[in-house]
């Protein structure tokens, strides 16, 4: 039987007809659950799955923000060491062509973590790459890494690195000196040498790359790149427990994750990228069938 897989974030949504050949079809939108009240949420979906609905009713299963406390039901979290995806929260609707289940997402106690879409990528490749056991890192507005042992999530840490290049990039001084063109991968790998080996020293180092467009003509390309480079460095140093001697699988937007592959390979470490909507298809699948 048809089923639809959903990954509802804050900015999108995005939804696949699948069946047991693999996916059928594929819709998107910007109804994501930052612009939602949570009795909009079934009307958003609806209008963007109706093509695919018929008289008997279809399995839906999402994850993402979809389950957050803003969202159309919380889903509670799940703590870890456990598997990635379980215990999918069932959703009441109106429209009886549509059964909703959302995946929930997991947290840690100590340190004090989240994660609520990342699980379902993570399930994913654990789906693709069977026995694997090592580390994912997921890049993004919030990097996750995540330790991975006998198919279970052992722990996880979250860096904001993400959201604090966005901000420093588009909303601090350092917005002057910078624009987002071509990466200048010498000036990159400058800033991963920096932010890694010295990571205390990272808000001089910022400031500095203001100072040396005033005083050095330091290019607006090669600032931003090694703003970039900073801060991935200096994540890194704070991830180095997870990603020294293991292998590493990079789930994340391809631009994003192939600077995290080349800062990891200066370390010594040849990370895997891996396609990050087909982790999320894999991961849903995996979660229905545990449904």
């Amino acid at each position: 039987m048809n089923w639809i897989a959903v990954d509802w974030g804050t900015s999108n949504l995005r939804a696949w007809l699948m069946a047991s050949d693999g996916v059928q079809d594929h819709a998107a939108s910007p109804d994501g659950m930052g612009t939602l009240a949570p009795d909009q949420f079934e009307g958003a979906l609806l209008r963007l799955i109706d093509p695919w609905l018929t008289d008997r009713p279809i399995p839906v299963i999402a994850c993402g923000m979809v389950g957050a406390r803003q969202g159309w039901r919380e889903a509670p979290y799940r703590a870890v060491p456990c598997l990635p995806t379980g215990g999918l929260m069932a959703v009441a609707t109106q429209d009886a062509r549509i059964s909703v289940h959302i995946v929930p997402g997991l947290s840690q106690a100590k340190p004090a973590d989240v994660m609520r879409g990342e699980e379902t990528q993570i399930a994913g490749v654990i789906a693709l790459n069977p026995h694997f056991d090592g580390v994912i890192c997921l890049p993004g507005t919030h990097s996750k890494w995540a330790h991975i042992s006998a198919g279970e999530v052992v722990s996880f840490q979250t860096f904001m690195t993400g959201e604090m290049f966005a901000l420093l990039s588009k909303q601090s001084v350092l917005r002057h000196g910078m624009v987002d063109g071509k990466m200048d991968l010498a000036a990159f790998d400058d800033g991963v040498a920096e932010g890694i080996a010295r990571p205390e020293k990272i808000m001089a180092r910022l400031f500095s790359l203001r100072a040396e467009g005033l005083l050095n003509a330091l290019g607006a390309d090669s600032a931003y790149s090694r703003l970039s480079g900073l801060l991935i460095g200096a994540e890194l140093a704070a991830a180095k427990p997870y990603w020294l001697g293991q292998a590493v699988r990079l789930v994340g937007a391809p631009n994003l994750s192939a600077n995290y592959a080349r800062a990891l390979q200066a370390q010594g470490v040849t990370a895997q990228i891996l396609d990050d909507t087909a982790c999320s298809i894999a991961g849903l699948t995996a979660a229905k069938e545990t449904a």
